[in-house]
């Protein structure tokens, strides 16, 4: 009896279509008494079990908790424990977590109690998706492997595959899609021996749908098409109907739309047949989206309005939302504006009402769009930076392992309100945005490697905040899946919690106010900080979305001005310039690059040329995008034949802050060098500790740490007493790791350990002018946009520094050294750090880019 509970409610994890997932419940036979009560008792089982499979989930619970009375007077503790796991599954239908964590974990101090094994894993098992609803992902894995163990152990080899198909899922969801596809890989092989045609078909499926989350559709299609032929053997349709819509999917990924509504309208009469009318309205919604591509507007409006029709009809209120912002852009496509802003407008109070923040930005988005093509560029406007604002938001507060993909899907959005205020002449106000986008890219970045701050007490209460953003993320799942106002004033109520404890947390910590910000900064009172005869410039690619022309805005700011210059670009010549360019440099033959230069000076600098004063004494860049990647310094003007940096001296800044500041170097400063703490193997820099060695006899006080001595502890020891800290050490910054110097991304090698620059902050580095990494590791990355090596600069400011001098890739030994003396000599006699390293730069000019440009000063030049 209680293992035919323990079946019927066990929570299996499949997709409906890619990152979704659906809770199934699997069946075995009882094992029966025949006593009138053990009758009841089954009576009450079978009836609990079919009101759960048939959604009936109050009257479940109402039947569930009969039969834990019943089991308690017949001293049937498994039965009771089951039960109770029935009434945790009901709960989590309902989106009623808390609740169903009480069940479960009552369920399981019984199952531990009777030393059921079997059931104990159950429990864990269906724990885990409750975490995973919660977004805790990790504490969901934790759990699904400690269930794991105990399948394994009782030889459950059924229960196993469903344990290795979960983890897969969280895996999945998490974007962990390799770990995803190693578990789907383990289970399918269990299910197929234990003859579990259904859960194999489960397996391939996810399998398939994994492949198409990680752009392999043809892969995808292999499993998919296994997935269906075992499904058509089975009487379980609307699985079938899942598996035809996930072949839609593939087919759509590969460019055959024709294919695509092939199988998405297989999959509508199955849903109507089986009366699964929330199937059916996704069909109806894959078919409109596909018909609209292959050009016909009027079949893809009647899908969604008959799609319409069911979510209305079932109350679906994200359905209904989803579905008329669709109905705006079909409307758009076919030139029809009114109609399009009046579907947008009814979509988006229904996106308000579920608290669907990302659905309110899109269809901001949208209704700023249609104003901007009827030319009220005000209302435009005022709808373009509301949906800002919020995606900024939502980026915040997202977990660290969904944000990359959230970036890829929401980076248009900034560039349409950037290129519209453009357009209406609003350069300052355009800045802003510009601005609050790059440090928001940079506050990512510090989360992406879970970046740690200096004050333990703001630690606590950033952990908390992002703990409450966690929740607000799970719980929106749950309402879009199931509207409830209830839940909907739950979520209101905690959104403005957890807005106001950002506010709290700004005020009582103002160093970490940039993770929070959501609004642009005041231009003005930043502009108030460029040091005389400064220029900023800043290139803004806008080729991110097919409404925004392609082009490259180059922004330039002084003291008191604010210009900006527009030219077309073609996105794809530009980053192949710039990849090529990259490559060029670091190739010693190659005389190439300096046709390349010269191209990409008439790009970045050329139409600027005449904003920048005469009396220029410092150019600072602001390096976006794939631009991170190159030394500007090294631009040749095909006038004159110069390199930019025998015009000005430069440095590159993470964004535009508060940071320009007057201070200078001491006179006489000291350093604290770092070198070489791996001598004994291939990690050797033998030229790293005769660099180090020199550099610390030109300052007095200086003090050098090679070999054993270069450890983390005595860094972090001596580190406060010396306003330069060298590290002739290596580096890495590749997203990847460096394998061959046994370095995890983000790392820097010492004698005794390596150091992660996400802990930068808790380094002490408050009195710190300079921080040189001198033998770092970063490369040019196909999915990057150069925010790892701008990265480093900006955990290194966070943490104190006023400027980081770093290697775009790992330079030459000698010239290395060469550079490096000739830096610290001129900085002995008192240079600002941005010229001490011009003229150290020019020195070497005859050579190669290759020797002198790779090390880039970021940050205060003075």
């Amino acid at each position: 009896m209680a293992n035919k509970l323990l079946s019927s409610f066990l929570a299996l994890s499949i997709g409906i279509t890619p990152l979704h997932l659906l809770l199934v419940a699997q069946n075995v036979a009882a094992q029966t008494q025949n006593s009138p009560e053990s009758q009841a008792l089954n009576q009450l089982i079978d009836k609990a079990i079919a009101q759960t499979q048939q959604g009936q989930t109050r009257a479940a619970i109402d039947t569930l908790e009969q039969l834990i009375a019943l089991a308690r007077k017949l001293k049937q503790p498994k039965v009771e424990a089951a039960a109770l796991l029935g009434i945790g599954l009901n709960y989590n239908t309902l989106g009623q977590l808390q609740s169903a964590l009480k069940s479960y974990n009552q369920a399981l101090a019984i199952f531990k109690t009777v030393k059921d094994l079997n059931g104990e894993a159950s429990v864990l098992n269906n724990l885990s998706v409750i975490y995973l609803n919660l977004g805790q992902p990790q504490q969901a894995l934790s759990i699904l492997k400690q269930s794991l163990v105990l399948r394994k152990q009782v030889k459950d080899r059924a229960g196993e595959a469903t344990t290795l198909n979960n983890i897969g899922a969280v895996y999945k969801d998490i974007g962990q899609f390799q770990q995803a596809l190693a578990a789907y890989n383990q289970a399918l092989p269990l299910y197929r021996e234990v003859k579990d045609r259904p859960r194999e078909a489960t397996a391939l499926n996810n399998i398939g749908e994994t492949y198409i989350a990680i752009g392999q559709p043809q892969q995808a299609l292999k499993f998919l098409q296994q997935a269906l032929e075992i499904r058509r053997n089975t009487r379980d349709r609307t699985q079938d109907a899942t598996i035809l819509n996930n072949l839609g999917v593939a087919y759509r990924e590969l460019g055959l739309p024709q294919q695509a509504a092939s199988f998405f309208k297989q999959a509508l009469p199955i849903h109507q047949k089986t009366e699964n009318r929330l199937g059916a309205a996704a069909s109806l919604n894959n078919l409109g989206a596909i018909t609209n591509e292959l050009g016909q507007s009027q079949s893809a409006l009647a899908y969604y309005n008959s799609a319409l029709a069911i979510y209305k009809q079932v109350g679906d209120v994200s359905g209904e939302a989803n579905t008329t912002n669709n109905l705006g852009v079909i409307y758009a496509s076919m030139g029809k504006l009114p109609q399009a802003l009046a579907s947008y407008k009814s979509a988006l109070p229904l996106w308000r009402k579920i608290a669907d923040k990302a659905g309110e930005s899109a269809t901001l988005v949208n209704i700023g769009t249609v104003y901007r093509d009827l030319k009220r560029p005000t209302e435009a406007i005022a709808n373009l930076e509301q949906s800002v604002a919020i995606t900024l938001q939502l980026r915040g507060g997202l977990e660290r392992v969904n944000r990359r993909q959230f970036l890829d899907n929401n980076s248009g959005r900034a560039i349409g309100l950037i290129d519209l205020l453009i357009a209406q002449k609003q350069p300052e106000r355009a800045y802003q945005w510009v601005n609050l986008t790059t440090t928001a890219d940079l506050a990512d970045y510090s989360r992406l490697i879970n970046a740690k701050v200096a004050n333990p007490q703001a630690q606590q209460a950033i952990d908390g905040w992002n703990q409450a953003n966690r929740q607000l993320d799970a719980l929106r799942q749950q309402l879009q899946q199931k509207f409830s106002p209830q839940l909907s004033a739950q979520i209101n109520q905690l959104q403005a919690q957890t807005n106001q404890k950002a506010e709290e947390i700004v005020r009582q910590f103002p160093e970490v106010a940039e993770l929070f910000e959501t609004k642009p900064a005041d231009i003005a009172r930043l502009q108030a900080n460029i040091p005389p005869n400064t220029v900023v410039v800043q290139p803004v690619l806008l080729t991110d979305v097919s409404s925004v022309p392609n082009t490259i805005a180059l922004f330039v700011l002084t003291k008191d001005k604010i210009t900006v210059k527009q030219q077309k670009l073609d996105p794809k010549v530009f980053n192949g310039l710039v990849t090529q360019y990259r490559t060029q440099l670091t190739t010693a033959s190659s005389r190439k690059y300096q046709a390349t230069s010269r191209d990409l000076y008439d790009i970045l600098i050329r139409p600027i040329e005449a904003q920048i004063p005469a009396s220029t004494k410092q150019l600072s860049i602001v390096a976006t995008g794939k631009l991170r990647y190159v030394p500007f310094e090294t631009l040749i003007d095909r006038q004159t034949g110069k390199y930019l940096i025998e015009k000005y001296p430069i440095n590159n800044l993470t964004r535009l802050s508060e940071r320009f500041n007057s201070s200078k170097l001491d006179k006489q400063p000291s350093i604290l060098a770092i070198g070489n703490p791996s001598p004994s193997d291939r990690r050797n820099l033998a030229g790293a500790e005769e660099e180090v060695k020199d550099i610390t006899t030109i300052l007095p006080g200086s003090k050098a740490a090679i070999g054993k001595q270069a450890t983390l502890s005595n860094f972090e020891i001596l580190a406060p007493r010396f306003p330069i800290l060298h590290l002739a050490t290596h580096g890495c910054f590749q997203p990847q790791g460096c394998p061959d110097l046994k370095l995890e991304a983000n790392s820097l090698l010492f004698s005794d350990r390596s150091f992660n620059i996400a802990d930068a902050a808790l380094l002490g580095l408050k009195n710190t002018d300079l921080v040189v990494l001198s033998a770092c590791q970063t490369a040019v990355q196909a999915n990057s946009n150069g925010e790892e090596f701008a990265g480093i600069a900006y955990l290194f400011e966070r943490a104190g520094a006023k400027s980081v001098i770093a290697s775009l890739w790992l330079a030459k030994d000698e010239e290395t050294k060469d550079l490096m003396i000739a830096f610290y000599q001129n900085l002995k006699q008192g240079k600002t750090k941005a010229e001490a390293l011009r003229q150290a730069k020019l020195s070497l000019i005859d050579k190669h880019p290759l020797y002198w440009s790779p090390f880039i000063l970021i940050g205060n030049a003075r």
